[in-house]
């Protein structure tokens, strides 16, 4: 029951100061094992005046996609990413996923002023609050997503077009002897992590943009996008 899920795993229930009621945090959790190791992750970063979205990989066990909605049942801000993607490392669908919850998120009653996306294999180091209060002295409005210049060697990642295949039933992605066309609009494409914490007016824009949309089109058969699709869009000028 989800009184017994509250009172045996902890979770916490009110906001832990009013700093934090006044500033809430979104969450993007992509998982597709170790059911465990999401329940600690949760636990640890939960907070009722957060909202979580949780993008379950499609090609998941029924058992574990059902264990989660079963947890995520107990809680008004937490729900499961209303379109769902067949993840493969390394490929589109990866960036794709967020995507997905990013236009959840953004129709949400819930006010939140940045977004962080996590693994089902991260654990925070910081409290709520601290992370809250890290972005409001260093950031202040801004966006993590740091990255450099796209480095030479990696340049092949969005040289040449990258194709889905499965091997003994596990899907991955390879390159196709095909030469992709330059980056739309002219773009410069940098290259970083695909981990980050946004602002919420950048998730509008980035849903939004003309320039946004046709690097998210153009990305589609390259390696790994994430690692260059928020972090170039986050260097463009304003």
């Amino acid at each position: 029951s989800c009184s017994t899920v509250l009172k045996t795993l902890h979770f916490i229930t009110r906001p832990l100061s009013e700093e934090e009621g006044n500033f809430s945090l979104a969450y993007i959790i992509t998982i597709h094992k170790e059911l465990e190791m999401f329940v600690r992750l949760l636990r640890a970063i939960y907070m009722p005046q957060n909202i979580y979205c949780i993008h379950i990989d499609e090609k998941s066990p029924r058992d574990y996609k059902t264990a989660v909605q079963n947890i995520v049942n107990c809680f008004e801000n937490i729900f499961i990413s209303s379109k769902r993607e067949h993840v493969v490392y390394a490929g589109f669908s990866r960036l794709q996923a967020d995507i997905n919850c990013m236009r959840d998120l953004v129709n949400s009653k819930v006010q939140w002023n940045y977004v962080i996306n996590l693994c089902g294999q991260d654990y925070p180091l910081k409290t709520n609050k601290e992370i809250i209060q890290y972005l409001k002295s260093k950031w202040n409005g801004k966006n993590i997503t740091p990255g450099i210049v796209q480095p030479v060697h990696v340049k092949h990642r969005t040289e040449v077009s990258y194709r889905e295949y499965i091997h003994s039933g596990v899907p991955y992605v390879y390159p196709a002897k095909i030469r992709k066309a330059q980056p739309p609009h002219n773009l410069t494409i940098y290259f970083g992590s695909a981990y980050y914490i946004l602002t919420k007016a950048f998730v509008e824009f980035t849903l939004s943009d003309a320039r946004a949309k046709a690097l998210l089109e153009w990305s589609r058969d390259t390696y790994s996008p994430d690692e260059h699709y928020w972090v170039t869009l986050n260097r463009l000028p304003g």
